[in-house]
């Protein structure tokens, strides 16, 4: 096949030839020379993984890739869940720029926004029966939703959107209202007390909340997504072991906040994004020992990188409306040695089992807090000092559905740790387990981040995890 390498900053990205044929899976193989990849990591994966990313979609065949998935979720994903959660009609209603979070998932490539005051009505008719999806608005939503509003018949837009509800007459009307979930809480105060006006009394009888629904559509992966989500996967950790390479780091010179920048950049120049600003954090031999709240409520200063040092990562892409959240540990070698202490490595491997002992908890309905609890049970019982946050993610970096810890809420999360695991969801498995390392005669933690997906039975990784250091070289 012909293809031409569009020029850009280093890294160079690769654009094909629109083939909608080749959207699905297109993130695959060749990173290594397109991309100037190191021949090797220093930190082991499973299979290939870190060793190669992909050919990244241009901007068309990106949006292309969206809407086909869009249409495929519509199709083959939402019915089951409309049945599954017993909503009849979901409505989501937005005005351009204060746009319900489930309704932009909701939205083609080519819509930035919602577009005046953007109605999207969808309404199951029945088993054997595909959705129906109607935009009660100006225009129609791509080939998504068909318009189904003439504003010359009837000039009031909320009206239209009654008679269409009173037509089909569903028992029971969702609308994204949540007091413990943010993602399922998009419809303003403004828009509610508009829609009960226009519905009426007997209507009104009919809205039920749909936080279970807007967080089963956000929550559950679909096939072309997962083509696609172990080579965005590899592609981070591609970037995280350049960026712990002497390619970036000199001992001596080179700063955290020099790191942090360069992942900014080269995400930027392979057009892709970052859902949070990336954090690079040292601990070493002589610094004071690890403390959890100043890990986790304030940014990394801007420390110059030396012989010795625990570097670690947090790191996150975006692309195709999928989201990343990675963390892996470096060790910068002093002059003389060819690998990290044994103990940092056997750290590693405490975290390494940590994270084995999570993932096995893991168990079609049950919920995050009963996952959490048996997961520290165990590991206690095995002598590791654990701290458990895992969280789902997706079409957000920190998604919906059920949250297994919180690094300072390790009883339990009341609510969101209460929701249950369901087939076919993505996790962010991040923790962190401490250690005392003989050689520097301290306490560290290692926290360590690597995405999964969990279909029902088993949790896979989608493209290995850490279990060895990065290793960089000191002159």
């Amino acid at each position: 096949m012909n293809y031409r390498i569009t020029p850009a900053p280093t890294p160079v990205v690769v654009a094909w030839p629109t083939q909608l044929a080749r959207i699905t899976g297109v993130l695959v193989l060749a990173a290594t020379s397109l991309l100037g990849l190191p021949a090797s990591t220093n930190a082991s994966m499973n299979s290939d993984e870190g060793k190669s990313a992909g050919k990244l979609l241009s901007q068309r065949e990106r949006a292309a890739f969206i809407d086909r998935n869009l249409e495929h979720r519509f199709e083959h994903t939402l019915p089951a869940l409309m049945r599954r959660e017993g909503i009849d009609m979901w409505l989501l209603l937005s005005r351009e720029y204060n746009e319900d979070p489930v309704l932009k998932t909701m939205l083609p490539a080519s819509w930035m926004s919602a577009r005046r005051h953007t109605m999207l009505v969808i309404y199951d008719p029945g088993e054997g029966q595909a959705l129906e999806r109607l935009a009660v608005a100006r225009y129609a939503v791509s080939d998504l939703f068909t318009q189904a509003w003439d504003k010359e018949q009837q000039p009031d837009q909320w009206q239209a959107l009654a008679a269409i509800i009173r037509e089909r007459d569903p028992e029971r009307i969702g609308i994204n209202r949540s007091v413990d979930f943010a993602l399922a809480d998009g419809i303003s105060s403004t828009e509610y007390d508009s829609l009960r006006s226009a519905l009426g009394n007997d209507l009104n009888q009919r809205l039920v909340p749909a936080q279970p629904l807007a967080i089963a559509w956000l929550e559950t992966r679909s096939e072309p997504e997962m083509s696609v989500y172990p080579d965005l996967v590899a592609l981070g950790h591609s970037l995280i072991a350049r960026a712990f390479s002497n390619e970036v780091v000199t001992p001596g010179e080179t700063t955290t906040e020099d790191v942090i920048w360069w992942l900014r950049e080269q995400s930027a120049a392979l057009g892709l994004g970052n859902w949070f600003h990336p954090t690079v954090s040292i601990q070493r031999a002589d610094r004071q020992a690890f403390d959890q709240v100043e890990a986790f409520s304030k940014r990394a200063g801007d420390n110059v990188i030396q012989p010795g040092d625990l570097l670690h990562m947090d790191f996150g892409l975006t692309y195709l409306r999928l989201n990343t959240d990675q963390q892996q540990h470096a060790y910068v070698l002093k002059p003389g040695e060819t690998d990290a202490p044994q103990g940092l490595k056997d750290a590693l491997a405490a975290a390494n089992r940590l994270q084995d002992i999570v993932t096995g908890a893991f168990a079609t309905g049950k919920t995050g807090n009963q996952v959490l609890s048996k997961a520290r049970t165990q590991a206690i019982k095995e002598s590791l000092k654990p701290v458990i946050y895992t969280h789902p993610l997706g079409v957000h970096g920190h998604g919906a559905g059920p949250t297994i810890g919180l690094w300072d809420q390790q009883e339990g999360v009341p609510v969101a740790g209460d929701y249950p695991l369901y087939p076919d969801t993505a996790y962010s498995i991040e923790l962190n387990a401490a250690s005392t390392i003989p050689e520097w005669d301290k306490e560290i933690r290692i926290m360590l981040e690597e995405d999964a997906f969990f279909d029902g039975e088993k949790v896979t990784y989608l493209k290995g995890r850490q279990t060895q250091f990065h290793l960089i070289s000191s002159p």
